[in-house]
């Protein structure tokens, strides 16, 4: 992780190796969240919904396709492994879907899958003695289902956390096969994710917009997965809605243009977080997983 002013540093899992993250909008994110009017501005005027819903108005307009190629350019996004287009708007190409078979899920039973592609960062359990690695901040159950009765099942339980950068891949996906309990939202303001501002204002994983979905699975207990909403999100968008079973892998949905958030818990002694994310995790640094590859085990 980068000090306030410094580079954002993951590790890459597939090349095994560190890795400086190219940051969209790095300038402004530095100003915004780095300085006392910007930290005022972000916190009276640019986390609120209205700007992200025009800001997704135009990013969903023909006025916007001039800006995919050079984004193409800049974060050399592999398109080869996307589906052809046409992208007629920024979120058309935003929501870009993989060419199938490119990132096959694990289907190995007491394996976790990656629910989506992103930077994760894993903890055995959470309570308030496990410090999330960001200004000495920790994340409680309760504060992220914003309730003590819906948090009992999951206190003292594991936690993946995973950060879609606006370069990525920002579908995400069932992990497993199971039966959907409850879905809700709880509603927020829009503060980027973006570990600079994470730094400014640590509880913004709490208080930001906020999708949850209960999920009774097949072979990890229950799940509480959460979507977290951020700065100039136009929306969360839910491809499972209305139904109840849903399989490993599956599509649950996807955000349109913005870094989001996606947090998984789960029950105590139920399955774990693999090791090589938990490490580096203590090292308050982030790994960059693929989607469907395997980030957690049963426990024995």
């Amino acid at each position: 992780m980068e000090n306030s002013k410094g580079p954002i540093v993951f590790w890459n899992r597939k090349e095994g190796r560190e890795e400086v993250e190219q940051v969209y909008g790095d300038s402004a994110l530095q100003w915004v969240y780095g300085t006392q009017p910007g930290q005022w501005l972000a916190e009276h005027v640019l986390s609120g919904a209205l700007l992200s819903r025009l800001y997704g108005i135009y990013q969903s307009s023909r006025l916007s396709e001039h800006k995919i190629s050079a984004f193409v350019k800049e974060f050399r996004i592999p398109m080869d492994e996307y589906e052809e287009g046409p992208f007629r708007t920024f979120n058309d190409f935003f929501i870009r879907k993989f060419r199938s078979g490119v990132r096959p899920f694990v289907q190995t039973v007491g394996q976790f899958p990656a629910f989506c592609e992103a930077r994760y960062f894993a903890f055995d359990r959470i309570s308030p003695e496990q410090k999330f690695p960001v200004k000495g901040a920790f994340l409680s159950a309760s504060a992220l289902l914003g309730s003590e009765e819906k948090a009992k099942p999951f206190v003292g339980g594991p936690m993946l956390l995973a950060r879609l950068c606006p370069t990525d891949y920002h579908r995400f996906h069932f992990p497993d096969s199971g039966r959907v309990l409850e879905s809700y939202s709880l509603h927020g303001k829009l503060h980027s994710v973006n570990p600079l501002a994470l730094k400014y204002k640590e509880d913004i994983l709490m208080t930001n917009e906020r999708q949850i979905t209960l999920l009774e699975t097949e072979n990890f207990g229950k799940l509480a997965y959460i979507e977290v909403g951020a700065l100039c999100v136009g929306k969360i968008v839910q491809t499972y809605a209305g139904r109840r079973i849903v399989k490993r892998g599956e599509e649950k949905g996807y955000f349109l243009f913005g870094g989001s958030t996606v947090i998984v818990l789960g029950e105590p002694g139920v399955w774990r977080p693999d090791r090589d994310l938990v490490e580096q995790t203590a090292l308050r640094r982030e790994t960059l997983v693929l989607l469907g590859a395997r980030v957690g085990e049963l426990c024995s």
